[in-house]
């Protein structure tokens, strides 16, 4: 007996090569082109997006030196420069960095090399900081960035911290020492040997009020010795406060040769003393009472160059003579000239000469204002996502916590992975089963759907005719069929039919009320057998939801006796000593719910889709009953 068949029918289904295609076939190519599509928009985000330095730190900023004409140009080369940042109140979160600011770190813009910086001064209470930072390339006429990081409660002050100066640098008084006397923070320890003034309202920080009558003495060292004709830069901020007709700032002395730097009547000048007498040079650029001045003196090749505020104001051609001596600073040795009266600030000695593009540079950067701030452009908070990230600080915290997690704690976590990791594979496992199901199902009840007005179409002589629905389904489809547990019912029911027919010998006349019954027994016995293929493994999410919770109690409370024992033996009953072990403990409790939420949630989607195909097949089953006592005569029992 053969089936009525359509072509435009199958057709509908699709073909390829002559086999129809279940219609899922067209969705799951497109979706393995769409999760292609992500992953490729994943990989090329992950690999444009920005590096984190260190997760332990939670916020970070760019620092931009820009030397463009867009900020504060600077045309000439500049190379490895120490960068002043100033933080207040309008471009850096106090309350998110620790109180003396030593979680502060500057790296360079690969986000991987740390850079050496010094905190000069951090008040958390009025909101100001002054953090030196030394970059080792600043590029003239273009943008170079650095990062800061800071936001890591836990960051431990760097002890042994480089300071943010090239070797060549051979001192630096940032004057900050409020009485004492001036400590070098350079790294060469070359510390003033007596003190002076303090003024707080200096330029950057504390400063050093000079009164003209008591020098600042500097002694002499290996790394300020200077040799004949050798390079050198000097350099200072400088405020005169009163007029003077000659004020002598730094001098240095040796026998009958010696430096001196000073001002005259508003104007600086440098001098250079010898046995053939002394030779001067004095700035074109004169002094602006009360206000701040920034001071250098690079002796390069003979000559003495004078800047003024960055800018070249005069030039000495001279020979350095070789110096080993102390020197002073707001007077000299005593004599007809006086010693300097006003303020200073930021005094260094360098045995290189600076280019002009770095004196500029630090001019600029220094002096605060507007100008400095285009030249050091601090940005906008950032995190991890680009904004503060919730998740990650949690997660961050758990490490922390995890240090305090003691043996049995871990062992108990162990088991929470094992049975984490089980009740995933079975959950996607599953899934992926149930999924194969459902559209299975799908496709063979659109087919049932024209059998079923007359099951005597089907040759139930010929196993093949029973398989193939009659011969609308092609060998590939009946492989993809047979994953439809409806599809084996089915199967089940055909066969109990064919098998009646071909007992009778030709002689077949109808299906008795008796046949029925053995009929739905066996689709029944099928029903049964598919049910506990639905099923199966469950058991292992059962365990998760009902096990994880009691091993992790079980974790959390050995945890907290062996942290009360170890507080009965050592006697210390302080916050410190308790909170890390009990947190630590707790973390088992954590470890037992985040399998058991999940494997909840899970189990319970499962168990509704097994609910519908198993609802599903119970349908089926009366229909198929119906339907075959309806196709074929009744015949006596």
């Amino acid at each position: 007996m053969n089936i009525r068949h359509d072509d435009t029918e199958t057709r509908r289904h699709g073909e390829i090569g002559g086999a129809p295609v279940p219609s899922g076939s067209r969705r799951r190519i497109s979706a393995s082109h769409l999760a292609l599509l992500l992953c490729m928009v994943f990989l090329a985000a992950s690999g444009t997006a920005r590096a984190w330095w260190n997760n332990d730190w939670t916020t970070r900023k760019k620092i931009t030196i820009d030397t463009s004409a867009s900020g504060s140009e600077i045309a000439g080369p500049i190379g490895g420069a120490t960068v002043l940042v100033r933080l207040h109140d309008g471009n850096f979160q106090f309350t998110s960095a620790k109180q003396d600011g030593s979680d502060i770190r500057f790296v360079g813009a690969d986000d991987k090399t740390v850079l050496p910086s010094q905190i000069e001064k951090f008040d958390s209470l009025l909101n100001e900081a002054f953090v030196w930072v030394h970059v080792p390339d600043v590029k003239p006429g273009a943008q170079t960035s650095v990062w800061l990081y800071y936001g890591n409660p836990g960051a431990k002050p760097e002890k042994e911290s480089k300071a943010p100066y090239d070797p060549e640098t051979a001192l630096v008084y940032h004057f900050a020492d409020r009485g004492a006397p001036a400590v070098d923070s350079s790294g060469q320890k070359n510390n003033a040997e007596t003190a002076g003034t303090a003024s707080e309202g200096a330029l950057i920080a504390g400063g050093l009020r000079l009164l003209g009558d008591k020098p600042i003495v500097i002694p002499a060292g290996p790394t300020l010795a200077v040799a004949a004709g050798e390079s050198l830069t000097w350099s200072a901020w400088i405020k005169q406060t009163v007029a003077q007709p000659d004020a002598i700032l730094y001098d240095r002395q040796e026998g009958a040769a010696g430096v001196r730097i000073g001002v005259a009547n508003g104007a600086p000048y440098v001098a250079v003393i010898g046995p053939g007498g002394t030779q001067r040079a004095t700035s074109s650029v004169p002094l602006t009472l009360n206000t701040w001045t920034h001071l250098a003196v690079v002796v390069r090749d003979q000559t003495l160059t004078i800047f003024v505020n960055g800018k070249s104001a005069g030039v000495l051609n001279a020979a350095l003579p070789p110096l080993n001596s102390p020197s002073s600073i707001g007077a000299g040795p005593g004599g007809p000239v006086p010693g300097f009266i006003g303020e200073i600030d930021e005094l260094e000695i360098a045995r290189a000469a600076r280019t002009e593009g770095a004196i500029k540079l630090a001019a600029i950067g220094q002096a605060g204002g507007t100008t400095a701030d285009r030249l050091v452009q601090v940005g906008q908070d950032e995190s991890s996502g680009g904004g503060r990230n919730p998740i990650f600080e949690q997660f961050s915290l758990l490490g922390t916590i995890s240090k305090s997690l003691t043996m049995d704690g871990w062992v108990v976590i162990f088991l929470c992975a094992i049975l984490a990791a089980v009740g995933w594979v079975v959950a996607i496992q599953k899934l992926v089963y149930l999924n194969q199901l459902t559209k299975g199902n799908k496709e063979f009840l659109e087919r049932w759907s024209h059998l079923s007005g007359d099951l005597t179409v089907l040759d139930h002589n010929d196993a093949e005719s029973i398989r193939s629905l009659g011969g609308t389904a092609t060998p590939a489809a009946q492989r993809f069929l047979r994953k439809s547990p409806i599809y084996q019912i089915y199967h089940i029911g055909a066969e109990e039919i064919r098998q009646r027919i071909e007992r009778s010998k030709g002689d077949f006349g109808g299906l008795s009320s008796r046949s029925i019954q053995a009929i739905r027994a066996s689709l029944d016995t099928g029903l049964v057998h598919g049910v506990h293929k639905l099923n199966a493994h469950l058991v292992f999410l059962t365990i998760g939801i009902a096990g994880g919770p009691y091993l992790g109690l079980l974790g959390t409370v050995i945890g907290v006796m062996i942290t009360f024992a170890v507080i009965a033996q050592t006697g210390e009953v302080e916050i410190n000593s308790i909170a890390p072990g009990i947190a630590g403990a707790l973390l088992a409790t954590v470890a037992g719910l985040a399998v058991a939420i999940p494997a909840l949630f899970i189990y319970s989607y499962l168990s509704t889709r097994i609910k519908e195909i198993i609802s599903t097949m119970q349908t089926f089953i009366d229909e198929f009953i119906t339907k075959t006592a309806e196709s074929y005569p009744t015949a006596k029992d």
